[in-house]
């Protein structure tokens, strides 16, 4: 890739994947050039097709979740919509939920905006260094506690949550375990049945290497889905003589034409990683080498340079940093006007995590590496990095 003759280089997977597999963007455009129907909404051959399609996808989140049943894959366009599908048809006035303060916005505003609107309430347990504290979560419930909301791998600082060890306590009290696993899915291995999770959102973009606008849940095989109520209503392709949503799986929470070339291209992006050797362990171990060599490499070298959670608490490929005297915008920018190297500053969506780490309001530089990102990229960033450190204002 070329920027004004400068070659770039992507440090912003987390945000969203990029590139993405060959095999990703051929699914698209095969969708779009040969397939080209809607999934169940006709019998003719290209509905089919597209039918088969999109429950291709399904077994492959599936298997990526530890999921028996495909039909409990639950497609949305994101996982904004897929939290909210569950954090709004799940609680009820009056009940209680417990979430951390390491959350992304995406579930900390709708838990928010159901205590001011719906009179839940909610309390936000601490974690210390980035991590929950498990003790005080559990002396977060109380009788009325409906379910417990966790940012599996935080996306502003990639520090990764003991989710089994939470899904047993939420077990024990009988709660609703949501994990968030917009930041891990791919990248870390997860199985919903071993860690005790009831329900997980996922985004198809980000360590999936699918397109935008693919996202979705994925039900326990175990858990009562009527227990969430549906967040929108309209047409399956199912039921079509009745003017009820059906009460099935997954129509009940799948109204409207989904988003088949996209999903076509999750697909892809998923069996990807499926067909690395040890799958999602060679992604997760490429992205931990990389956020590792960054951090020692910078280090050494960049005058000023911070880090702020423990290396081993990062396990997702992003790495927060600043310079010392320098505006983390004004790095980002340097970065990526002078040097191509695309990067995010800010809060990152995620105002209660800067505030735990102390990054709170100018926030911080992120790095967020991918699987196709290599040693030699991050050579070049740091070089960059050393000469901005020293550099005098504009």
């Amino acid at each position: 890739m070329e920027q004004s003759g400068i070659k770039t280089i992507y440090f912003d997977n987390a945000a969203t994947s990029f590139p993405k597999p060959p095999g990703a963007v051929e699914a698209v455009i095969d969708y779009m050039t040969r397939v080209g129907g809607n999934p169940g909404r006709s019998g003719h051959a290209r509905s089919v097709d597209a039918g088969e399609a999109v429950f291709s996808a399904r077994e492959a989140v599936a298997a990526l979740f530890g999921v028996k049943n495909p039909m409990r894959v639950v497609l949305c366009s994101n996982a904004t919509e897929a939290l909210n599908l569950a954090i709004q048809g799940i609680l009820r006035p009056g009940d209680h939920a417990v979430t951390t303060a390491m959350e992304h916005n995406s579930t900390i505003r709708p838990l928010m905006e159901m205590e001011r609107r719906d009179g839940i309430s909610v309390t936000v347990a601490p974690c210390p260094g980035g991590r929950v504290d498990c003790e005080e979560l559990l002396r977060s419930f109380r009788p009325k506690t409906r379910l417990v909301v966790v940012n599996h791998a935080s996306n502003a600082f990639g520090v990764v949550q003991p989710l089994g060890d939470i899904g047993m306590m939420c077990r024990e009290k009988k709660a609703v375990l949501l994990a968030d696993c917009a930041q891990s899915a791919g990248i870390i291995p997860i199985d919903i049945k071993r860690d005790a999770v009831d329900i997980a959102a996922f985004a198809g973009h980000k360590g999936l290497y699918g397109p935008t606008g693919t996202g979705g849940l994925v039900i326990s095989d175990d858990f009562d889905f009527r227990l969430i109520r549906p967040l929108k209503f309209g047409g399956t392709g199912s039921n079509s003589d009745s003017t009820y949503q059906p009460d099935f799986l997954p129509d009940i929470f799948e109204s409207g034409t989904l988003n088949a070339a996209g999903i076509s291209g999750l697909n892809a992006g998923i069996r990807y990683i499926l067909s690395l050797q040890d799958g999602v362990r060679t992604v997760q171990s490429h992205k931990r080498d990389l956020a590792g060599y960054f951090i020692r490499k910078a280090g050494e070298c960049v005058e000023g340079f911070t880090t702020y959670v423990a290396a081993e608490l990062m396990d997702t490929g992003v790495v927060s940093f600043n310079i010392e005297g320098k505006e983390p915008s004004e790095v980002a920018w340097r970065l990526a006007e002078r040097h191509g190297i695309m990067c995010r500053s800010g809060l990152h969506c995620a105002p209660l995590a800067h505030r735990t780490i102390g990054t709170f309001p100018g926030g911080t530089v992120r790095f967020s590496f991918g699987i196709f990102n290599t040693p030699e990229e991050i050579d070049i960033a740091v070089g960059a990095l050393q000469e901005i450190a020293v550099e005098g204002g504009e």
